[in-house]
């Protein structure tokens, strides 16, 4: 294999296209850090953003490791959102290096956590703990436990970045902002959640519990639209109670699209990776929500 496609391969099992959620979940936080009058600090943004990218490359490339060495790349119909890249199954003797990379940006995002706690001292821990955890069990643990499977995204997201985001440049953490992660953890759990029903099959066969294999399509839907009802009424709650200014009911106009996702699922059930136009409003949603909120907190 020449260097190119090596290059390929591995920028492949990183998943970069979706590593804007990053991004999208630490602007949430630092938003709320810099209209509470915090001094917005590039080097140690820059800092969280590096940490925050390397524990999502890390996920994305141990996910593709570990399905690649249980057989599960060789099952599953790939669509844009679901069923991994297929790059090891392309270019199966990169699975070393995909595995050394994840390990390696383990490795980054500890070492960053280490800088945090020599600045603001052991707060940070228990996010550093979760997050690890949540990290290195996803694919082997997590996945076998529909509960745990269920909210592990968006409690990694929705909570651990946008928290972690503020935190990094206060090491404080607001109450206030503890209810505005409740927005993007119900939504990035529907993320996933929609994003395993083309898998469920192949999932099953090598073992995975997620929600959808093992309380069905019917029940994986209501939680789905209970979700997003939820993380509706955490934006209105928010903005009834001055945490959140009124331009972020706009965010409410996007939360339109999951009855666009939620139609897509009652109608084609394990069969939505065929109709990925559904999928891709749902993942409009989960990553412009958060934007549209830090965007009308700064501006709002």
């Amino acid at each position: 294999m020449d260097n190119n496609s090596a290059t390929q391969t591995l920028f492949r099992s990183m998943r970069l296209p979706f590593l804007m959620l990053t991004p999208a979940c630490l602007f949430l936080g630092w938003s709320v850090a810099i209209t509470n009058g915090v001094d917005f600090d590039i080097h140690l943004a820059f800092l969280t953003l590096i940490g925050a990218a390397c524990a999502h490359i890390s996920v994305n490339t141990l996910n593709e490791f570990f399905d690649y060495k249980s057989g599960l790349d060789l099952k599953t119909d790939r669509t844009p959102f679901s069923g991994g890249s297929g790059a090891l199954v392309e270019h199966p003797k990169m699975h070393k290096a995909v595995l050394i990379v994840g390990i390696v940006t383990l490795l980054i995002t500890l070492a960053i956590g280490l800088c945090f706690i020599w600045k603001y001292g052991w707060a940070i821990i228990p996010l550093g703990v979760v997050g690890a955890l949540l990290i290195v069990f996803y694919t082997g643990w997590i996945n076998r436990h529909p509960f745990l499977c269920l909210i592990s995204p968006g409690l990694g997201f929705g909570f651990l970045m946008v928290l972690g985001a503020y935190f990094s440049l206060t090491g404080e953490y607001p109450l206030a902002l503890v209810l505005i992660c409740l927005v993007p953890f119900f939504l990035i759990n529907n993320l996933l959640l929609l994003n395993q029903y083309p898998d469920i099959s192949p999932d099953k066969r090598v073992g995975r519990k997620t929600f959808p294999i093992v309380y069905g399509i019917r029940s994986s839907n209501t939680v789905y639209a209970i979700f997003n009802l939820l993380a509706t009424l955490v934006i209105m709650m928010a903005v009834s109670f001055n945490i959140l200014p009124q331009a972020s009911l706009l965010a409410l106009l996007l939360m339109l699209l999951t009855l666009y996702s939620l139609k897509g699922a009652v109608k084609h059930g394990s069969q939505l990776g065929k109709h990925p136009k559904y999928l891709a409003a749902n993942v409009i949603v989960a990553n412009f929500v958060p934007v549209v909120l830090g965007l009308s907190i700064i501006f709002g």
